[in-house]
């Protein structure tokens, strides 16, 4: 394939260039998402990382600060007692940094890629106000039931420039699913940057057989204050629109979390809802080094598909939770990646950063 050099072929560097200063597990804890305080240095022997960083204020999103940013939208009443929750969606055209001095032109939702990761509580009322700023028609189909004239497809919430359509349904079945354009040419639209998550939190009330891990995942709890919850969309970028990727990575900037790996608290369990819509290549997987995990595919059930496992694969589209608890580990770095290596020399790895709970 084209590789870094279709690219510009000056974003890589080795390990000896960035140093090999090893962080720093001194028991400062932190919030899970937030960014260890020491540099991070590349994979080691002789692997190869983006030079240099992506300006993230220029770029009007943070790949750190996605792992946690869930837009919840505004809450009001329905007559009938019910919550109405509403979103706010825009499209727009924008050019992206997807690594250090490599740009891509996007179609982006609310201005980022991927999407605001919109979340609410299964039952309630589902508005999306959306409205068209882009340059081609656009749409958000949700994987989710809903109405045919909600489908977000050719004749049933199709929007054309400058124009605005609202989406609105019951917020069912609770999981972890996405939304993404269905413009044609469909793999066109994905491939620009048009998706994001979409959760639907359990309630824990019609849930009774499960009623404790329900209330886990419903955001706002103090059962849900106890994990570290991150969101990672998975993606990549064909930047000389070959059908073949050049850059590969979790919520878009290649080599973030290797760069800044992500704080994790050990005592504390970790959910990771993962999402896959990676174009041009059919599969896609998540690796956790020295680890394992539950996963629930899907997230629609509040038991485990598959249990004590450290290797998961998704399609295009498909999606999950992830649960799993570094409480008996040291300290330390441990890895994460697909394990397509092609990927992860392309920037799809990163690191938690597990420190010590402070006392």
């Amino acid at each position: 394939m084209g590789g870094l050099a279709a690219a510009g072929g000056t974003a890589i560097c080795t390990s000896a260039t960035l140093g090999q200063q090893q962080a720093s597990h001194a028991g400062h804890a932190a919030p899970a998402g937030a960014a260890a305080q020491d540099p991070m240095p590349a994979m080691g022997h002789g692997a190869m990382m983006t030079i240099g960083d992506v300006d993230s204020t220029v770029n009007g999103f943070d790949p750190t600060d996605m792992l946690t940013d869930w837009e919840t939208g505004t809450v009001s009443m329905l007559p009938d007692g019910r919550t109405l929750r509403t979103f706010e969606m825009t499209a727009q055209d924008r050019d992206i940094e997807i690594a250090p001095g490599i740009t891509f032109p996007a179609w982006t939702y609310n201005g980022r890629v991927p999407g605001p990761a919109l979340r609410a509580k299964e039952g309630e009322r589902l508005r999306i106000v959306f409205r068209n700023y882009a340059s081609h028609p656009h749409s958000i189909h949700f994987h989710g039931i809903h109405a045919a004239r909600m489908d977000g497809v050719p004749g049933a919430g199709m929007v054309d420039p400058g124009d605005e359509f609202i989406y609105e349904f019951d917020a069912k079945p609770f999981g972890c699913h996405l939304y993404h354009c269905h413009a044609m040419p469909l793999r066109r639209h994905i491939h620009k940057g048009m998706y994001g998550a979409f959760v639907i939190d359990p309630d824990p009330e019609r849930r009774p057989e499960h009623v404790d891990v329900a209330r886990s995942r419903l955001l706002g709890t103090p059962e849900n204050a106890g994990w570290q919850e991150l969101v990672m969309v998975m993606n990549a970028f064909d930047t000389n629109f070959d059908a073949e990727n050049e850059f590969y990575a979790v919520n878009t900037v290649a080599h973030a979390y290797m760069k800044r790996p992500i704080r994790i608290v050990k005592g504390k369990p970790v959910r990771i809802y993962l999402v896959n819509v990676i174009e041009f290549d059919p599969i896609n997987s998540f690796h956790l080094h020295a680890n394992f995990f539950d996963y629930y595919d899907q997230g629609t059930t509040l038991t485990p598909t598959l249990k004590t496992v450290d290797l998961i694969t998704q399609c295009q589209a498909q999606r999950g939770i992830l649960e799993f608890t570094f409480a008996e580990h040291e300290p330390g770095l441990y890895m994460f990646h697909p394990h397509q290596t092609e990927f992860t020399e392309l920037g799809w790895v990163g690191m938690f950063d597990v420190v010590e709970a402070l006392a």
